[in-house]
Protein backbone atom coordinates (compact mmCIF):
# COMPACT_ATOMS: atom_id res chain seq x y z
CA UNK A 1 0.00 0.00 0.00
CA UNK A 2 1.37 3.41 -0.93
CA UNK A 3 0.14 6.94 -1.17
CA UNK A 4 1.45 9.31 -3.82
CA UNK A 5 1.52 13.06 -3.26
CA UNK A 6 -0.04 15.17 -6.00
CA UNK A 7 1.68 18.56 -6.18
CA UNK A 8 0.76 22.00 -7.45
CA UNK A 9 2.90 21.81 -10.61
CA UNK A 10 5.54 24.26 -11.83
CA UNK A 11 3.78 25.68 -14.90
CA UNK A 12 6.56 27.99 -16.07
CA UNK A 13 9.74 29.51 -14.75
CA UNK A 14 7.98 32.70 -13.59
CA UNK A 15 4.95 30.95 -12.04
CA UNK A 16 5.06 30.80 -8.22
CA UNK A 17 1.48 29.87 -7.36
CA UNK A 18 -1.74 28.51 -8.81
CA UNK A 19 -5.43 28.65 -8.00
CA UNK A 20 -7.45 25.46 -7.73
CA UNK A 21 -10.26 26.11 -10.21
CA UNK A 22 -12.09 22.79 -10.22
CA UNK A 23 -11.75 19.23 -9.01
CA UNK A 24 -12.65 16.80 -11.78
CA UNK A 25 -12.54 13.82 -9.40
CA UNK A 26 -13.82 13.45 -5.87
CA UNK A 27 -12.44 11.52 -2.93
CA UNK A 28 -12.96 7.80 -3.49
CA UNK A 29 -12.96 7.99 -7.29
CA UNK A 30 -10.68 5.71 -9.24
CA UNK A 31 -8.17 7.54 -11.44
CA UNK A 32 -5.98 6.41 -14.29
CA UNK A 33 -2.43 7.54 -14.89
CA UNK A 34 -2.38 10.78 -16.96
CA UNK A 35 -6.14 11.21 -16.52
CA UNK A 36 -7.03 14.86 -15.68
CA UNK A 37 -8.04 15.12 -12.04
CA UNK A 38 -8.11 18.86 -11.37
CA UNK A 39 -7.92 22.20 -13.15
CA UNK A 40 -5.76 25.15 -12.12
CA UNK A 41 -5.47 28.80 -13.10
CA UNK A 42 -2.20 30.73 -13.09
CA UNK A 43 -1.08 34.16 -14.24
CA UNK A 44 -0.43 32.65 -17.67
CA UNK A 45 -2.92 29.93 -18.51
CA UNK A 46 -5.69 27.61 -17.33
CA UNK A 47 -4.73 23.95 -17.48
CA UNK A 48 -6.00 20.48 -16.59
CA UNK A 49 -3.51 18.52 -14.50
CA UNK A 50 -3.22 14.73 -14.98
CA UNK A 51 -2.80 12.14 -12.26
CA UNK A 52 0.85 11.06 -11.75
CA UNK A 53 -0.22 7.48 -10.95
CA UNK A 54 -3.22 5.20 -11.24
CA UNK A 55 -5.18 4.44 -8.08
CA UNK A 56 -7.88 6.00 -5.92
CA UNK A 57 -8.10 9.67 -4.92
CA UNK A 58 -7.67 9.28 -1.18
CA UNK A 59 -7.36 12.87 0.06
CA UNK A 60 -8.14 16.35 -1.22
CA UNK A 61 -6.04 18.95 0.61
CA UNK A 62 -6.79 22.12 -1.35
CA UNK A 63 -10.31 23.33 -1.99
CA UNK A 64 -11.65 25.00 -5.12
CA UNK A 65 -10.80 28.70 -5.24
CA UNK A 66 -7.78 28.32 -2.95
CA UNK A 67 -4.43 29.69 -4.15
CA UNK A 68 -1.28 27.84 -3.08
CA UNK A 69 2.41 27.93 -3.92
CA UNK A 70 4.09 25.71 -6.48
CA UNK A 71 5.12 22.42 -4.89
CA UNK A 72 2.28 22.36 -2.34
CA UNK A 73 0.67 18.94 -1.89
CA UNK A 74 -2.91 19.35 -3.14
CA UNK A 75 -4.05 15.70 -2.94
CA UNK A 76 -2.92 12.15 -2.34
CA UNK A 77 -3.59 9.07 -4.46
CA UNK A 78 -3.79 5.59 -2.96
CA UNK A 79 -2.07 3.32 -5.46
CA UNK A 80 -3.47 0.10 -3.92
CA UNK A 81 -6.96 -0.18 -5.44
CA UNK A 82 -7.99 -2.74 -2.78
CA UNK A 83 -8.02 0.03 -0.16
CA UNK A 84 -10.66 2.05 -2.02
CA UNK A 85 -13.39 0.96 0.40
CA UNK A 86 -11.47 2.37 3.36
CA UNK A 87 -11.10 5.83 1.87
CA UNK A 88 -13.11 8.37 3.81
CA UNK A 89 -15.24 10.24 1.33
CA UNK A 90 -14.70 14.00 1.59
CA UNK A 91 -11.78 13.67 4.00
CA UNK A 92 -9.67 16.77 4.18
CA UNK A 93 -6.66 17.84 6.18
CA UNK A 94 -4.91 21.19 6.41
CA UNK A 95 -2.62 21.93 3.46
CA UNK A 96 0.95 20.79 3.78
CA UNK A 97 3.32 23.42 5.20
CA UNK A 98 4.63 25.64 2.45
CA UNK A 99 8.19 25.12 3.65
CA UNK A 100 8.10 21.65 2.07
CA UNK A 101 7.52 23.06 -1.40
CA UNK A 102 11.18 23.43 -2.44
CA UNK A 103 11.87 19.78 -1.59
CA UNK A 104 9.28 18.30 -3.94
CA UNK A 105 8.87 21.03 -6.54
CA UNK A 106 10.30 20.26 -9.99
CA UNK A 107 13.44 22.14 -10.83
CA UNK A 108 12.65 25.22 -12.96
CA UNK A 109 14.00 25.42 -16.49
CA UNK A 110 17.11 27.53 -17.02
CA UNK A 111 16.18 31.18 -17.22
CA UNK A 112 16.53 32.38 -20.81
CA UNK A 113 14.95 35.80 -20.41
CA UNK A 114 16.56 38.88 -18.96
CA UNK A 115 15.45 37.93 -15.44
CA UNK A 116 18.45 37.21 -13.17
CA UNK A 117 18.73 33.56 -12.16
CA UNK A 118 18.65 34.27 -8.38
CA UNK A 119 15.34 36.08 -8.80
CA UNK A 120 13.70 33.13 -10.53
CA UNK A 121 14.90 30.79 -7.82
CA UNK A 122 13.72 33.09 -5.06
CA UNK A 123 10.15 33.09 -6.31
CA UNK A 124 9.81 29.36 -5.68
CA UNK A 125 11.34 29.39 -2.21
CA UNK A 126 9.38 29.41 1.03
CA UNK A 127 8.90 32.81 2.73
CA UNK A 128 11.23 31.94 5.57
CA UNK A 129 14.03 30.67 3.34
CA UNK A 130 15.92 33.97 3.43
CA UNK A 131 16.41 33.64 7.20
CA UNK A 132 17.31 29.95 7.47
CA UNK A 133 20.95 30.70 8.25
CA UNK A 134 20.05 33.44 10.71
CA UNK A 135 21.23 36.22 8.43
CA UNK A 136 18.88 39.18 7.96
CA UNK A 137 16.95 39.21 4.71
CA UNK A 138 18.31 41.70 2.21
CA UNK A 139 16.06 44.18 0.44
CA UNK A 140 16.71 42.45 -2.89
CA UNK A 141 15.76 39.05 -1.46
CA UNK A 142 12.63 40.51 0.08
CA UNK A 143 11.52 42.11 -3.19
CA UNK A 144 12.17 38.92 -5.16
CA UNK A 145 10.30 36.81 -2.63
CA UNK A 146 7.23 39.02 -2.63
CA UNK A 147 6.58 39.13 -6.34
CA UNK A 148 6.94 37.52 -9.76
CA UNK A 149 9.25 38.87 -12.48
CA UNK A 150 6.20 40.31 -14.26
CA UNK A 151 5.13 42.27 -11.17
CA UNK A 152 8.67 43.52 -10.56
CA UNK A 153 8.82 44.77 -14.14
CA UNK A 154 5.51 46.63 -13.69
CA UNK A 155 6.79 48.23 -10.50
CA UNK A 156 10.14 49.18 -12.04
CA UNK A 157 8.55 50.77 -15.12
CA UNK A 158 6.32 52.95 -12.94
CA UNK A 159 8.99 53.98 -10.45
CA UNK A 160 7.14 52.44 -7.49
CA UNK A 161 8.46 50.94 -4.26
CA UNK A 162 7.42 47.30 -4.05
CA UNK A 163 8.02 47.31 -0.31
CA UNK A 164 5.07 49.63 0.40
CA UNK A 165 2.52 47.80 -1.80
CA UNK A 166 0.33 45.45 0.27
CA UNK A 167 0.37 41.92 -1.12
CA UNK A 168 -2.74 39.76 -1.35
CA UNK A 169 -1.11 36.71 -2.95
CA UNK A 170 0.16 33.55 -1.32
CA UNK A 171 2.59 34.31 1.56
CA UNK A 172 2.00 38.02 1.06
CA UNK A 173 3.26 38.16 -2.52
CA UNK A 174 2.38 41.26 -4.50
CA UNK A 175 0.18 40.45 -7.52
CA UNK A 176 -0.69 42.41 -10.67
CA UNK A 177 -4.02 43.39 -9.10
CA UNK A 178 -2.21 44.73 -6.04
CA UNK A 179 -0.08 46.99 -8.25
CA UNK A 180 -3.13 48.20 -10.19
CA UNK A 181 -5.04 48.88 -6.96
CA UNK A 182 -2.06 50.78 -5.58
CA UNK A 183 -1.91 52.92 -8.72
CA UNK A 184 -5.63 53.61 -8.59
CA UNK A 185 -5.48 54.66 -4.94
CA UNK A 186 -2.87 57.29 -5.84
CA UNK A 187 0.53 58.05 -4.30
CA UNK A 188 -1.12 59.76 -1.36
CA UNK A 189 -2.10 56.40 0.10
CA UNK A 190 1.47 55.13 0.39
CA UNK A 191 2.53 57.16 3.48
CA UNK A 192 -0.55 56.02 5.42
CA UNK A 193 0.66 52.43 5.69
CA UNK A 194 4.37 53.23 5.77
CA UNK A 195 5.99 53.17 9.23
CA UNK A 196 7.78 56.23 10.59
CA UNK A 197 11.50 55.85 9.78
CA UNK A 198 14.02 55.56 12.58
CA UNK A 199 16.12 58.69 13.30
CA UNK A 200 19.21 57.00 11.82
CA UNK A 201 17.46 56.29 8.53
CA UNK A 202 16.88 59.28 6.28
CA UNK A 203 13.31 59.38 4.97
CA UNK A 204 12.87 58.38 1.36
CA UNK A 205 10.68 60.58 -0.77
CA UNK A 206 7.70 58.92 -2.41
CA UNK A 207 8.28 58.35 -6.13
CA UNK A 208 6.76 61.04 -8.27
CA UNK A 209 4.02 59.99 -10.64
CA UNK A 210 5.05 60.08 -14.30
CA UNK A 211 3.97 63.24 -16.09
CA UNK A 212 2.14 61.14 -18.64
CA UNK A 213 0.18 59.07 -16.10
CA UNK A 214 -3.54 58.79 -16.81
CA UNK A 215 -6.12 59.87 -14.20
CA UNK A 216 -6.97 57.21 -11.66
CA UNK A 217 -10.14 55.21 -12.22
CA UNK A 218 -12.16 54.10 -9.15
CA UNK A 219 -11.50 50.43 -8.43
CA UNK A 220 -14.06 47.87 -7.37
CA UNK A 221 -17.13 49.93 -8.24
CA UNK A 222 -20.14 48.34 -6.57
CA UNK A 223 -23.48 48.23 -8.35
CA UNK A 224 -26.62 46.95 -6.68
CA UNK A 225 -28.24 43.86 -8.18
CA UNK A 226 -31.95 44.15 -8.86
CA UNK A 227 -34.56 41.53 -8.20
CA UNK A 228 -34.25 38.75 -10.76
CA UNK A 229 -30.66 39.61 -11.71
CA UNK A 230 -28.04 36.87 -11.81
CA UNK A 231 -24.71 37.71 -10.14
CA UNK A 232 -21.72 35.71 -11.37
CA UNK A 233 -18.29 36.17 -9.73
CA UNK A 234 -15.39 36.66 -12.12
CA UNK A 235 -13.25 33.66 -12.88
CA UNK A 236 -9.49 34.00 -12.53
CA UNK A 237 -9.02 34.28 -16.30
CA UNK A 238 -11.68 37.03 -16.43
CA UNK A 239 -9.93 38.95 -13.63
CA UNK A 240 -6.57 38.63 -15.37
CA UNK A 241 -8.03 39.79 -18.68
CA UNK A 242 -9.67 42.79 -17.02
CA UNK A 243 -6.44 43.76 -15.25
CA UNK A 244 -4.45 43.36 -18.46
CA UNK A 245 -6.83 45.50 -20.51
CA UNK A 246 -6.96 48.31 -17.94
CA UNK A 247 -3.19 48.22 -17.58
CA UNK A 248 -2.72 48.42 -21.36
CA UNK A 249 -4.98 51.45 -21.66
CA UNK A 250 -3.02 53.17 -18.88
CA UNK A 251 0.41 52.36 -20.29
CA UNK A 252 0.15 52.73 -24.07
CA UNK A 253 -0.92 55.71 -26.17
CA UNK A 254 -3.46 53.88 -28.34
CA UNK A 255 -3.97 55.01 -31.94
CA UNK A 256 -5.87 53.13 -34.66
CA UNK A 257 -5.32 52.98 -38.42
CA UNK A 258 -7.64 51.12 -40.80
CA UNK A 259 -7.10 49.79 -44.30
CA UNK A 260 -9.22 47.77 -46.73
CA UNK A 261 -7.70 44.63 -48.23
CA UNK A 262 -8.80 42.84 -51.40
CA UNK A 263 -8.74 39.08 -50.68
CA UNK A 264 -9.94 37.99 -54.12
CA UNK A 265 -6.51 36.63 -55.09
CA UNK A 266 -6.05 34.91 -51.71
CA UNK A 267 -9.55 33.42 -51.97
CA UNK A 268 -8.60 31.91 -55.32
CA UNK A 269 -5.40 30.41 -53.90
CA UNK A 270 -7.28 29.04 -50.92
CA UNK A 271 -9.85 27.38 -53.17
CA UNK A 272 -7.07 25.75 -55.20
CA UNK A 273 -5.10 24.48 -52.20
CA UNK A 274 -7.77 23.69 -49.61
CA UNK A 275 -8.35 20.08 -50.71
CA UNK A 276 -4.64 19.19 -50.74
CA UNK A 277 -4.19 20.71 -47.28
CA UNK A 278 -7.21 18.77 -46.00
CA UNK A 279 -5.64 15.52 -47.22
CA UNK A 280 -2.78 16.25 -44.80
CA UNK A 281 -5.21 16.96 -41.96
CA UNK A 282 -4.88 20.74 -42.09
CA UNK A 283 -7.68 23.26 -42.51
CA UNK A 284 -6.53 26.14 -44.73
CA UNK A 285 -8.17 29.37 -43.53
CA UNK A 286 -7.82 33.01 -44.51
CA UNK A 287 -6.11 33.52 -41.14
CA UNK A 288 -3.19 31.33 -42.21
CA UNK A 289 -2.52 33.61 -45.19
CA UNK A 290 -2.81 36.68 -42.96
CA UNK A 291 -0.39 35.33 -40.34
CA UNK A 292 2.14 34.43 -43.05
CA UNK A 293 1.87 37.89 -44.63
CA UNK A 294 2.10 39.63 -41.23
CA UNK A 295 5.20 37.64 -40.23
CA UNK A 296 6.98 38.46 -43.49
CA UNK A 297 5.99 42.14 -43.29
CA UNK A 298 7.09 42.55 -39.66
CA UNK A 299 10.66 41.75 -40.69
CA UNK A 300 10.60 44.93 -42.81
CA UNK A 301 9.07 47.03 -40.00
CA UNK A 302 10.93 46.20 -36.76
CA UNK A 303 9.38 49.08 -34.80
CA UNK A 304 6.00 47.31 -35.00
CA UNK A 305 7.62 44.14 -33.61
CA UNK A 306 9.02 45.86 -30.55
CA UNK A 307 8.46 46.55 -26.85
CA UNK A 308 8.96 49.54 -24.57
CA UNK A 309 11.21 49.27 -21.50
CA UNK A 310 11.34 52.53 -19.58
CA UNK A 311 12.87 55.07 -21.94
CA UNK A 312 14.20 52.36 -24.27
CA UNK A 313 12.81 50.49 -27.26
CA UNK A 314 13.50 46.76 -27.51
CA UNK A 315 13.49 45.58 -31.13
CA UNK A 316 12.61 41.90 -30.99
CA UNK A 317 14.66 39.60 -33.19
CA UNK A 318 12.10 36.82 -32.99
CA UNK A 319 8.76 37.18 -34.75
CA UNK A 320 6.25 35.39 -32.53
CA UNK A 321 2.62 35.90 -33.52
CA UNK A 322 -0.05 35.68 -30.81
CA UNK A 323 -3.58 34.68 -31.84
CA UNK A 324 -6.47 35.78 -29.64
CA UNK A 325 -8.78 32.79 -29.09
CA UNK A 326 -12.27 33.35 -27.69
CA UNK A 327 -13.31 30.60 -25.29
CA UNK A 328 -16.53 30.04 -23.37
CA UNK A 329 -14.72 30.94 -20.14
CA UNK A 330 -12.57 33.84 -21.37
CA UNK A 331 -9.89 35.00 -23.78
CA UNK A 332 -6.42 33.52 -24.27
CA UNK A 333 -3.58 34.31 -26.69
CA UNK A 334 -1.42 31.32 -27.69
CA UNK A 335 1.72 32.14 -29.67
CA UNK A 336 3.17 30.83 -32.94
CA UNK A 337 6.93 30.96 -32.38
CA UNK A 338 9.20 32.18 -35.20
CA UNK A 339 6.27 32.46 -37.57
CA UNK A 340 8.46 34.05 -40.26
CA UNK A 341 10.38 30.78 -40.56
CA UNK A 342 7.27 28.66 -41.21
CA UNK A 343 5.65 27.78 -44.53
CA UNK A 344 1.96 28.36 -45.15
CA UNK A 345 1.08 24.80 -44.20
CA UNK A 346 3.26 25.06 -41.09
CA UNK A 347 1.37 28.16 -40.00
CA UNK A 348 -2.02 26.60 -40.80
CA UNK A 349 -1.09 23.51 -38.78
CA UNK A 350 0.08 25.66 -35.83
CA UNK A 351 -3.15 27.69 -35.84
CA UNK A 352 -5.23 24.52 -35.78
CA UNK A 353 -3.14 22.89 -33.05
CA UNK A 354 -3.09 25.93 -30.74
CA UNK A 355 -6.82 26.58 -31.15
CA UNK A 356 -7.69 22.95 -30.40
CA UNK A 357 -5.46 22.79 -27.33
CA UNK A 358 -6.75 26.14 -26.07
CA UNK A 359 -10.36 24.93 -26.22
CA UNK A 360 -9.42 21.67 -24.47
CA UNK A 361 -7.27 23.42 -21.83
CA UNK A 362 -4.14 21.64 -22.98
CA UNK A 363 -1.93 24.70 -23.42
CA UNK A 364 1.23 25.07 -21.38
CA UNK A 365 2.51 28.44 -20.10
CA UNK A 366 5.20 28.36 -22.78
CA UNK A 367 2.44 28.37 -25.41
CA UNK A 368 1.22 31.82 -24.31
CA UNK A 369 4.51 33.60 -23.65
CA UNK A 370 7.09 35.56 -25.67
CA UNK A 371 4.61 36.97 -28.18
CA UNK A 372 5.87 39.99 -30.14
CA UNK A 373 2.73 40.89 -32.13
CA UNK A 374 -0.93 39.86 -31.79
CA UNK A 375 -3.73 39.20 -34.27
CA UNK A 376 -7.38 39.12 -33.21
CA UNK A 377 -10.10 37.95 -35.57
CA UNK A 378 -13.50 39.44 -34.69
CA UNK A 379 -14.45 38.99 -38.35
CA UNK A 380 -14.98 35.32 -37.60
CA UNK A 381 -18.23 36.40 -35.92
CA UNK A 382 -19.22 38.67 -38.81
CA UNK A 383 -17.89 41.91 -37.31
CA UNK A 384 -17.01 44.47 -39.99
CA UNK A 385 -13.97 45.67 -38.03
CA UNK A 386 -12.82 46.06 -34.41
CA UNK A 387 -10.53 48.46 -32.53
CA UNK A 388 -8.51 46.20 -30.22
CA UNK A 389 -6.50 46.88 -27.07
CA UNK A 390 -2.74 46.32 -27.31
CA UNK A 391 -1.48 43.12 -25.69
CA UNK A 392 1.23 44.34 -23.32
CA UNK A 393 4.21 44.56 -23.49
CA UNK A 394 3.81 44.57 -27.27
CA UNK A 395 3.30 47.81 -29.21
CA UNK A 396 0.76 46.76 -31.86
CA UNK A 397 -2.19 44.46 -32.48
CA UNK A 398 -4.08 43.75 -35.71
CA UNK A 399 -7.85 43.21 -35.83
CA UNK A 400 -9.17 41.32 -38.86
CA UNK A 401 -12.71 42.15 -39.94
CA UNK A 402 -15.16 39.93 -41.78
CA UNK A 403 -13.88 38.74 -45.18
CA UNK A 404 -16.81 38.66 -47.59
CA UNK A 405 -17.89 39.49 -51.12
CA UNK A 406 -18.70 43.17 -51.64
CA UNK A 407 -19.50 45.41 -54.61
CA UNK A 408 -16.41 47.25 -55.77
CA UNK A 409 -15.19 49.50 -58.58
CA UNK A 410 -12.91 47.54 -60.91
CA UNK A 411 -10.83 48.75 -63.85
CA UNK A 412 -11.38 46.85 -67.07
CA UNK A 413 -8.56 46.01 -69.53
CA UNK A 414 -9.53 48.97 -71.72
CA UNK A 415 -9.07 51.36 -68.78
CA UNK A 416 -12.76 51.95 -68.13
CA UNK A 417 -14.35 51.43 -64.72
CA UNK A 418 -17.23 49.16 -63.80
CA UNK A 419 -18.88 47.68 -60.74
CA UNK A 420 -17.69 44.20 -59.85
CA UNK A 421 -17.77 41.71 -56.99
CA UNK A 422 -14.59 41.38 -54.94
CA UNK A 423 -13.76 39.51 -51.72
CA UNK A 424 -12.70 42.16 -49.24
CA UNK A 425 -12.01 42.73 -45.56
CA UNK A 426 -10.94 45.51 -43.20
CA UNK A 427 -7.82 45.59 -41.06
CA UNK A 428 -7.46 47.78 -37.97
CA UNK A 429 -4.00 48.24 -36.49
CA UNK A 430 -3.91 49.54 -32.92
CA UNK A 431 -0.41 50.81 -32.12
CA UNK A 432 1.47 52.49 -29.29
CA UNK A 433 2.14 56.06 -30.40
CA UNK A 434 4.99 56.37 -27.90
CA UNK A 435 7.32 54.64 -30.35
CA UNK A 436 5.22 53.83 -33.44
CA UNK A 437 4.50 56.93 -35.49
CA UNK A 438 1.48 57.14 -37.76
CA UNK A 439 3.69 56.92 -40.83
CA UNK A 440 5.30 53.74 -39.48
CA UNK A 441 1.90 52.14 -38.93
CA UNK A 442 0.58 53.21 -42.32
CA UNK A 443 3.64 51.91 -44.16
CA UNK A 444 3.28 48.59 -42.36
CA UNK A 445 -0.39 48.32 -43.34
CA UNK A 446 0.35 49.29 -46.95
CA UNK A 447 3.07 46.64 -47.23
CA UNK A 448 0.82 44.06 -45.57
CA UNK A 449 -1.95 44.78 -48.05
CA UNK A 450 0.51 44.54 -50.95
CA UNK A 451 1.77 41.17 -49.61
CA UNK A 452 -1.79 39.79 -49.60
CA UNK A 453 -2.69 41.23 -52.99
CA UNK A 454 0.37 39.52 -54.48
CA UNK A 455 0.56 36.43 -52.28
CA UNK A 456 2.81 33.76 -53.89
CA UNK A 457 1.38 30.43 -54.90
CA UNK A 458 0.94 28.21 -51.84
CA UNK A 459 3.76 25.69 -51.71
CA UNK A 460 2.59 23.55 -48.81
Amino acid sequence: MARIDVMMPQMGESITEGTMSRWMKKVGDAVKRDEPIFEISTDKVDAEIPAPNAGVLAEVLVTEGQTVSVGTVVARIETDASTAASVAVGSKVPPAPEAKAPVSAPAPEPVKAAVPAPAAAATTAAPSAARVNGAPESAEERLQRKSTPLVRKMVEERGLDLGVIPGSGSAGRVTKQDVLSFLESGPASAPVAAPVPAPSTPPRAAPAAPATALPSVPAGTTVAAWEGDRVEPWSKIRKLTADHMVLSRRVSAHVNSLIEVDFTHVASLRKQQKASFAERGVNLTFLAFIVKAVADTLRKHPVVNAAVSGDNTIFRQEINIGLAVALDWGLIVPVIRRADELSLIGIARSIQDLADRARNKRLSPDDVQRGTFTITNPGGFGTFVGTPVINQPQVAILAVGAIEKRPSVVTLPDGSDALGIRTKGMFCLAFDHRIVDGADADRFLADLRHALHHFPEAQG
